[in-house]
């Protein structure tokens, strides 16, 4: 039966409003509740399993159908970085106790020096708690230079932003499946526990490789291989620049404040 919208006037054919979308007016009763409360629920739950149960079966082919347009029962990509570096920075810090595991390894005699400052404690707490968030934060940073590097096949900035999504999304579920349940195991020998956490690092060209060998996957691998290093050289050129560019600022605040300035970067006697 037809009716009129209450958003926009105009009539209702179906069970939604061809025009601007809205659902077709019904009281609010118990199967309304009971509607919305499955929605929420089960639907969002679903949508989230089913992106990363496809992630870890083939991240590439879900990324490129997610651009392509196949989206309706794919979690939001960005949405699903985020829920998932949430996840990771959990595990890392209150089950992991990575921040404290690592600093045992850094407190050797050869660190101990670096180790005993508070500066150097809150960053290095800050770093491996959440590491995932700062991955996070860096997407827009590292879709710039994947765009650059696989400008020509076709995809812009913007397609970039939800590719790296799924690259960090792939990365993250890695760590979780993968790395934290060998690190749990190792909390007891910090310095292993380091080697091994850095070794999710070192991995990560051969999971971009993969990713995108995945994605395009119509492209040659040589040529996949050859875009990556390149991402990976001018990335490592760049994060170094960086690194460097905070520690003369530090330095110039330092000398600028005093020596006073000094005194949060010196090991705190005990």
């Amino acid at each position: 039966m037809e009716s009129t919208c209450l958003n926009c006037s105009q009539p209702i054919t179906a069970n939604f409003c061809g025009n601007c979308g809205q659902k077709k007016y019904k009281r609010i009763d118990r199967k309304y509740i009971m509607d919305e409360v499955q929605y929420t629920f089960i639907h969002t739950n679903k949508g989230f399993l089913y992106s990363v149960k496809n992630i870890i079966k083939n991240p590439g082919k879900t990324a490129r159908e997610f651009i392509e347009g196949n989206r309706v029962n794919h979690y939001k990509p960005i949405l699903l970085a985020f829920v998932l570096s949430g996840i990771s920075a959990f595990i890392s810090y209150k089950i992991l106790g990575m921040a404290d595991t690592v600093m045992k390894h850094f407190q050797s005699e050869k660190y101990a020096a670096a180790a005993g400052s508070q500066f150097m404690h809150d960053y290095m707490s800050f770093v491996t708690s959440y590491n995932s968030f700062i991955m996070l934060l860096s997407i827009p940073f590292f879709s710039f230079f994947t765009y650059l590097s696989f400008k020509k096949w076709g995809h812009n900035y913007y397609e970039h932003i939800v590719i790296n999504s799924y690259i960090l999304s792939f990365y993250t579920i890695s760590l979780i499946v993968l790395f934290y349940p060998v690190l749990f195991f190792l909390k007891g020998s910090p310095a292993t526990f380091y080697n091994v956490s850095m070794i999710s690092l070192l991995l990560t060209p051969l999971l971009l490789v993969f990713f995108f060998k995945e994605f395009y996957n119509d492209k040659p691998l040589k040529s996949i291989i050859l875009r990556v290093l390149a991402l990976v050289g001018v990335i490592i050129v760049g994060v170094f620049i960086l690194l460097t560019a905070i520690i003369v600022l530090g330095f110039i605040v330092a000398m600028l404040k005093g020596p006073e300035a000094l005194e949060y970067l010196a090991p705190k006697k005990h």
